[in-house]
């Protein structure tokens, strides 16, 4: 049934403005020097859109569920009503969870569910009016409470694919581009486009330019880390990653991968490893040979866009990494940290917090992005079942002398660190080379206009582009959609030797339009023929460079044995997994994306084009400084520098950020943050066993000095 003829009916709800929700507008309003009791209430609203319209005993059955009141509140005259409810043309992963659980219910002519929020104003609308600051401008739209709510529904016609002129000038050509979809393109990468492009003899679509940008971001390709150094005019000898490898190199013993696949594996021993039996689906203890599976990252720019969305997708990404190593594996406790800029609390300003400099309107101010961002993280890891045991939170933003003059050092954008250990078998800790005519297979969730450019967004400097590309780069978060993927791997890993999974990608920077070249270019030379329409998605008024590229969350991108598809089918239908077949692997060293709706090609390169000669960075960097003057103490009044110490929250109790997560889920936590009879959040490392018998386990632990940096790099 097209949108356009669906019955939508409207429910109110229950009240929205809890205490958090409250501080939240306090702390917009406040930082938009507006008044927050212009907001004199706010309730829920529910909109269900229903192939046909809904019987009175089918809709009571719908109110129940959504424990909705017999009737909406009354607005008083003299407030106006405005409506808060998600961007049109997303889904919200509210509207994903609720929707589903109406329709296993009973109501299957239930299409969707969209929830927003109605908030009663003071004062006329007009250009001063506070609308804007009622909604996460990420994920929400603000409009008239009595505006027609199909429009929540209404999905255009599929956009068109188009292609970039490159004219006579093709570099200015692709430069235009870069600006119009925030590619974060660089001279060089300007200039072997239009190279390559004149050799291919054609002009280049919008996918395939933002597919390049995305697989060569600085977030997927680590520019700056594999880059030449000058140092003071001489050539360093090594890169950072040269460095950061020399520790692997200098001792491997143990190590099953490193730096070549979503996360390392090490070794661990032998014994019982906790796993699902695939014939009864019941817990054992499975004897052999298994690994610890690592992996850190950071998630800063969706984090400092909107925090909640971003940081818990930071978490829900990392958690893919792990499950996406070898062939299939286990996540099993993580960690999550945040740096920031000073806080400034209302009421207790800090002697060192100083007057700063203006940040980019649309990064979220350091105590937004601290009251939001942890509970994202801790959503995601509470709702998928993964225990979080370690973490850290600094805040830092300092004026310090330094040889070359006073400097301001901070979090102006933030950090928001997410990682954590799993386990995995030792016959699956490797990827299997791919045939050609294996089926590629996309599992998880469906594609959405949500995380659109998020690599290259990522890759640039805070405002160094539009804003509305910033927001379209953030990504929304479905954990349930991820257990169920994450139930469908390790079941499949379980297999043994007959793990339908010969390689598996994540989903995450670039969509589809990196996961799958990353996968079928692992073997020489690779390649692959693909159909677009094949692709799950849930707005069906997506363009091929969308479907290709958006970084809907919870997917994966499998090579299985052809024999092997029935069996991975039953699986997903049992955990109720989406899965489509989006094409098979070739063995000609080119990418092809058909649309047959299109009737054309809108991606057909040589992965060599998408891998092969990029120009390596060059970075010039001064001479290191000499350390600076030692700490004068004279004057110091130590009472004073104690309560100082002890506020900073670098140093002060975490315990804030720590109740928020489910610390013993999975039953396997030996040792979280909190010790003794009074739970002081004082140990020094995590520690998680690997079963229920035994003395076998895996600790973690972290720590980060960034003053040390400031003032004597050298230490």
């Amino acid at each position: 049934m097209h949108h356009s003829e669906l019955s939508v009916c409207r429910l109110p709800g229950a009240r929205a403005l809890d205490a958090r929700a409250r501080q939240r507008l306090r702390l917009r309003f406040a930082a938009a020097g507006r008044d927050p009791g212009l907001v004199a209430d706010a309730h829920y609203v529910h909109f269900a859109a229903c192939e046909r319209p809904l019987a009175a005993a089918r809709r009571a059955r719908l109110a129940a569920l959504l424990d909705a009141p017999e009737a909406a509140p009354a607005k008083p005259p003299e407030l106006r009503a405005v409506l808060a409810a998600p961007r049109f043309g997303t889904i919200s992963p509210w509207s994903s969870k609720a929707t589903e659980i109406v329709r296993n219910c009973g109501l299957r002519e239930v299409v969707r569910l969209e929830r927003g929020v109605e908030y009663w104003l003071r004062g006329p609308a007009g250009a001063g009016a506070p609308d804007a600051l009622l909604l996460d401008r990420m994920t929400e739209s603000v409009l008239d409470a009595a505006a027609e709510p199909a429009a929540l529904f209404a999905r255009p016609e599929p956009g068109a694919l188009r292609r970039i002129a490159l004219g006579a000038d093709p570099e200015a050509a692709l430069a235009a581009a870069d600006r119009e979809y925030g590619l974060a393109l660089s001279a060089e990468d300007l200039r072997y486009l239009a190279r390559r492009y004149r050799e291919l003899g054609r002009d280049p679509t919008d996918a395939e330019l933002m597919m390049f940008a995305q697989v060569n971001s600085e977030h997927c390709r680590h520019k700056i880390f594999n880059a030449r150094w000058l140092i003071g005019g001489a050539p360093a000898g090594d890169s950072l990653f040269d460095m950061i490898r020399r520790t692997h190199a200098a001792a491997p013993e143990g190590t099953w991968s490193a730096y070549e696949d979503n996360a390392a594996a090490l070794e661990a021993g032998f014994g019982p490893r906790w796993e699902v039996a695939p014939d009864d689906r019941r817990w054992r203890a499975a004897p052999g040979a298994y690994g610890l599976v690592i992996k850190v990252e950071t998630h800063n720019h969706p984090t400092g866009i909107s925090p909640h969305p971003g940081a818990a997708t930071g978490s829900g990404g990392e958690l893919r990494d792990e499950a996406a190593c070898g062939r299939g594996a286990r996540p099993q406790a993580g960690l999550c940290g945040f740096a920031v800029g000073d806080l400034r609390l209302d009421g207790w300003p800090r002697p060192w917090e100083a007057p700063e400099r203006a940040p980019p309107a649309h990064l979220a101010a350091p105590l937004e992005i601290m009251i939001d961002g942890p509970l994202g993280a801790a959503s995601f890891n509470n709702e998928f079942g993964r225990p979080c045991l370690a973490g850290y939170f600094r805040t830092l933003q300092i004026r310090a002398e330094t040889p070359a003059g006073p400097k301001r050092y901070g979090y102006r954008k933030p950090v928001m660190l997410a990682g954590g250990l799993g386990s995995i078998a030792r016959e699956q800790a490797r990827k299997r080379p791919i045939p050609a005519g294996a089926p590629l297979v996309a599992l998880g969730g469906p594609a959405m206009l949500i995380g659109l450019g998020g690599g290259a967004a990522s890759s640039l400097h805070s405002g160094a582009q539009d804003a509305g590309l910033d927001y379209a780069s953030v990504q929304r978060s479905n954990p349930e959609m991820q257990r169920r993927a994450q139930e469908v791997i390790e079941q499949c890993a379980a297999l043994g030797a007959d793990n339908p999974i010969l390689s598996i990608h994540d989903v995450g920077a670039g969509g589809l339009s990196n996961a799958l070249p990353e996968l079928v270019a692992a073997g020489a030379p690779g390649g692959a023929e693909l159909e677009l329409r094949d692709i799950p998605s849930a707005d069906p008024g997506l363009s091929p460079r969308e479907l290709w590229c958006n970084e809907a969350q919870e997917r994966y991108v499998l090579a299985v044995r052809a024999d092997a598809l029935p069996a991975l089918a039953r699986l997903c239908a049992r955990e109720r997994c989406p899965h489509a077949v989006l094409g098979r692997a070739t063995a000609d060293g080119r990418l092809r994306l058909h649309d047959r709706r299109g009737g054309s090609d809108p991606v057909d390169l040589p992965l060599s084009l998408l891998f092969g000669e990029a120009a390596r960075r060059t970075i010039e960097a001064p001479p290191p400084a000499p350390a600076g003057a030692p700490l004068d103490a004279a004057g110091i009044e130590l009472g004073e520098a104690a309560e100082r110490v002890l506020s900073l929250p670098a140093v002060a109790s975490k315990s804030f950020l720590i109740t928020i997560g489910d610390r013993t889920v999975g039953g396997l936590s030996a040792r979280d943050p909190m010790v003794g009879p009074w739970q002081v959040p004082v140990a020094d490392a995590a520690l998680t066993a690997g079963g229920f018998d035994g003395h076998a386990g895996a600790a973690m632990a972290l720590g980060e000095r960034p003053l040390p940096a400031v003032h004597d790099p050298a230490a």
